[in-house]
């Protein structure tokens, strides 16, 4: 199912000029706060008509400017998730996910079944429950189902960790993981953190002062140069899919074949040949221009080739290295980069401090 998007629209001083498209998926509108992702997801569920644009979702125009056509939110077929799960305190669990099967068009043979829904999200023991009783974590993965339930042509989800704490994000990610895995429903998910990101998404948008200013696959986009400041440059990094080699458990160590090259990585996760995600944080990538590093602890030193450097930005710079058929991000200091001569073409080594399993 394909959603194509291309809008203009003017709020008090902040103008909107935004277009993508997805096919399937995560696909994550990234960026700081006020960039305008609430806002294009808003026009995508008819929530505010754009000034002018076009929005398509699995061919049929919902919005046309031009044509002055605008379908309303409740014939778009499109599931909400927001920050605050908002659901009935009145009912329970069940009532509330059968309030979102009555949203559910008639006849309509698409879309996941009621227990389907239930055991994915892990809310079985849950359903006799009211919303008072429950935890944020939970709450979300009703509200998930409830919108699951209402049989969408797309899920769009607004920060709906946003509210939660490390522990009960930690709860509900998996749960995420598995509706991006087990289902056909394509989401748009709304988020400012990089973590959050790179362990769900499979394309990202990264909007800007209400402008699309990167677009891709996840891979591709972590890996540019200059993200992190549009993140908080503590987060800036490099999102690897990898293949899980082999296991040390006396060590607690995987060995994994990812596109940059082989890494160790810590703990050990997955059987050998499933699909893993590492991240790389920039800030713990360092650069050799001689030959491979001796007598280090770092476990991981691969070669590669500089393709990229950033613009400058706090005394410090970050630097693309094209390593195998994959990149790595590193930042190092403008002093450091220019005692190098680091430039594109130059032949490296990136020694990589840490890496973890994204999660």
């Amino acid at each position: 199912m394909m959603l194509d998007v291309a809008i203009r629209h003017r709020l008090g001083a902040f103008d909107l000029a935004a277009g993508f498209t997805a096919a399937g998926g995560v696909t994550a509108l990234f960026g700081r706060s006020g960039s305008g992702k609430t806002t294009l997801v808003n026009a995508i569920a008819g929530l505010l008509r754009p000034d002018a644009g076009r929005i398509v979702i699995g061919g049929v125009p919902v919005f046309d400017g031009a044509a002055r056509l605008f379908v309303p939110k409740h014939r778009r077929r499109i599931g909400y998730v927001f920050q605050d799960a908002r659901l009935f305190p009145h009912l329970n669990v069940r009532q509330n996910l059968a309030y979102g099967r009555w949203f559910a068009p008639r006849g309509a043979g698409d879309g996941i079944g009621f227990d389907a829904v239930v055991e994915m999200l892990g809310i079985g023991h849950l359903l006799a429950r009211r919303p008072a009783g429950l935890s944020g974590g939970e709450t979300q993965r009703v509200a998930i189902g409830r919108a699951l339930l209402s049989r969408p042509k797309l899920l769009l989800m607004d920060e709906p960790l946003a509210a939660l704490d490390d522990a009960r994000k930690a709860e509900i990610l998996p749960f995420l993981e598995r509706l991006r895995d087990a289902t056909t429903v394509p989401v748009v998910y709304v988020s400012h953190s990089l973590a959050e990101v790179a362990r769900l998404a499979t394309r990202v948008v990264v909007m800007e002062a209400g402008r699309v200013v990167a677009e891709g696959t996840v891979g591709d986009v972590l890996a540019r140069p200059g993200l992190g400041a549009r993140a908080g440059r503590a987060e800036a990094g490099t999102l690897l899919v990898a293949s899980v080699l082999s296991h040390d458990a006396a060590h607690g160590l995987t060995t994994v074949d990812s596109p940059a090259g082989r890494l160790i990585v810590p703990g050990v996760a997955g059987r050998p040949g499933a699909a893993v995600r590492l991240h790389v944080p920039a800030r713990d990538v360092m650069i050799a221009t001689g030959p491979a590093p001796e007598g280090l602890s770092a476990l991981n030193i691969l070669p590669g080739t500089v393709a990229e450097i950033g613009a400058a930005a706090g005394g410090s710079v970050e630097v693309r290295i094209a390593c195998g058929s994959g990149f790595l991000l590193s930042r190092v200091t403008q002093f450091s980069a220019s005692r190098l001569g680091l430039a594109p073409g130059l032949a490296v080594h990136a020694i990589v401090k840490s890496v973890a399993l994204a999660e």
